[in-house]
């Protein structure tokens, strides 16, 4: 049976003031897709979907509720994001705002950005928005994920998504600002779905890291301390944790996490998320980095 969306007392706003699309990729997300579109249309001029061919009734729910759909064959996320704003034909001083399938606006991120743009700043050519994570429902608030800051707001003819096959982020070369309130990260799905994604997450981290070298800089996000906490992280990541043990890197990851960083106040939730997140996650990437490390050895051989 299909499952059915209230659509009633919802109005398509048009600002001319904030000349904004938002741009959402999709693949079968019958289930969040309504809600997502709803916390967006206050603050969107157009909301443009990107399908991967979904077999359930996404399109058609997207469809109903005024977005423009298109379907795209997906291949990566930097791909289907850059070619999704391609798509758009955006003119270079638009701006845009990339979210995914199950990120929500909350109210206080919908005001700011109506702030922000109802008389852009010619200083920025991007904003940062914060996100929350759920799992299992529940918000994850401690831990190593927090607190998670993205730009997926800018001038369309500043910013792109940087060419990688994981922990991707939209980056522009100009100053960048912060905004208030949460994009809120509903990742409904089931343990046995998540597993299976990072399960492919795991293989293109391993690869991103084994091939790292033949990465074109200019167009990744730089790494640096004394850049936003994107960059910090990057760095630590780069510098710290990739030059740790292999596999003993996981366990110390975890330590961190859910004691250094208060997981274990996040409850029984916060168990599960942090052993698959900071320690399963991680340890499976090292074990798939020690596999094609070993296979590429024996070639050389």
């Amino acid at each position: 049976m299909k499952k059915q969306i209230v659509l009633n007392n919802i109005v398509q706003a048009k600002h001319e003031y904030s000349k904004l699309v938002i741009i959402i990729l999709t693949f079968n997300s019958e289930n969040s897709i309504g809600e997502v579109v709803n916390s967006c249309y206050e603050i969107a001029s157009k909301i443009l979907v990107v399908d991967s061919y979904s077999s359930d009734n996404t399109v058609e729910i997207a469809k109903d509720l005024g977005c423009e759909v298109v379907q795209h064959e997906f291949e990566n996320y930097s791909k289907q994001r850059n070619w999704a704003q391609s798509y758009a034909s955006l003119s270079p001083e638009e701006w845009v705002l990339h979210i995914d399938s199950d990120e929500v606006v909350s109210p206080e991120l919908a005001s700011s950005i109506r702030t922000v743009m109802s008389s852009p700043d010619k200083e920025y050519d991007g904003y940062l928005v914060r996100r929350l994570s759920y799992f299992l429902g529940h918000p994850i608030r401690f831990g190593h994920i927090n607190p998670s800051w993205h730009l997926r707001l800018y001038k369309a003819g500043k910013g792109i998504c940087e060419d990688r096959l994981y922990d991707q982020h939209f980056i522009v070369p100009g100053k960048t600002g912060k905004l208030q309130g949460m994009l809120l990260d509903l990742q409904l799905t089931t343990i046995e779905k998540w597993t299976a994604s990072h399960n492919k997450w795991s293989s293109a981290e391993a690869l991103e890291f084994i091939y790292s070298r033949n990465v074109d800089k200019t167009q990744t996000l730089p790494a640096s301390l004394q850049g936003d906490l994107r960059m910090q992280k990057r760095w630590l990541k780069n510098n710290l944790y990739y030059r740790s043990p292999v596999l003993l890197r996981a366990f110390a990851f975890f330590i961190y996490s859910y004691f250094l960083r208060l997981g274990f106040l996040d409850g029984k939730v916060g168990l599960i998320y942090h052993v698959l997140q900071a320690f399963w996650f991680r340890f499976l990437t090292d074990a798939k980095i020690v596999e094609r490390q070993m296979s590429i050895s024996k070639k050389d051989n």
